[in-house]
């Protein structure tokens, strides 16, 4: 009884050990596998403003995997809303002064990107990942001594196509479109700060985060258009 009882064990030990030991080889026995792949990459092109970011890409985690990673680190120029809307919003209804204004987003973001053509032809990969954007606009008042930064900082979920293209051993061209939503953040100004749930701190008047969101070009809805360079590693 004892000796069936082992057995049984024993083979169901093997049912189960034997897709696992063969989990991650090459479709390929006499192929090795590849070692995990690392990319660095530059891209330019427009989001919100024209702006540039810096990546990093993981591959190869198990073979046959049709899956890589990215971290990516982005900076932006853009427009950032009204100033005249923003002073009467975040501080008072003065107009002297002559208005000057600029602005920026910081994002990080993380991709994962799914291979959506075999290795045999032109990559073509499907991402998506979550980001944060952290925007700052500036608004100045010559002559008018008003000088402050509305600033706010969001999560958010994007998607897109990337195709890469090789010009040498190593080295691709990357085009890519897509675009990123944001979800609503609250926005800090001077000593004011406009929440989307309503508890706002030191409002202006009667003013509620659905003015100062009008009036700040935070992102919201984002398309993404870039066009970069990838050097693997």
């Amino acid at each position: 009884m004892v000796r069936k009882v082992l057995l049984s064990a024993l083979a169901a030990l093997v049912a189960v050990a034997a897709p696992l030991a063969a989990y991650g080889q090459t479709t390929n026995p006499a192929e090795p596998r590849r070692s995990v792949g690392f990319a660095a990459g530059v891209s330019a092109g427009y989001y919100s403003g024209f702006g540039m970011e810096f990546s990093g890409t993981f591959s190869d985690f198990a073979s046959g995997m049709p899956l890589a990673a990215r971290v990516a680190l982005g900076y932006a120029i853009i427009e950032p809303g009204s100033a005249t809307d923003a002073r009467r919003i975040f501080i008072n209804n003065a107009t002297n002064g002559t208005p000057e204004k600029s602005g920026r987003l910081l994002d990080l973001r993380i991709d994962a990107l799914f291979r959506m053509t075999s290795r045999t032809s032109v990559p073509v990969f499907f991402v998506a990942g979550p980001r944060y954007s952290s925007y700052k606009g500036n608004f100045k008042f010559i002559g008018g001594n008003e000088d402050f930064d509305v600033t706010s900082g969001q999560w958010g979920l994007g998607l897109g196509l990337e195709g890469q293209f090789a010009m040498g051993r190593a080295t691709y061209l990357v085009v890519g479109a897509g675009a990123d939503y944001f979800f609503e953040s609250a926005l800090k100004g001077h000593d004011t700060v406009y929440r989307p749930a309503g508890d706002d701190s030191n409002p202006r008047r009667n003013y509620t985060f659905e003015d100062a969101d009008e009036a700040i070009n935070q992102p919201r809805w984002v398309p993404r258009f870039m066009v970069g360079f990838v050097y693997a590693f």
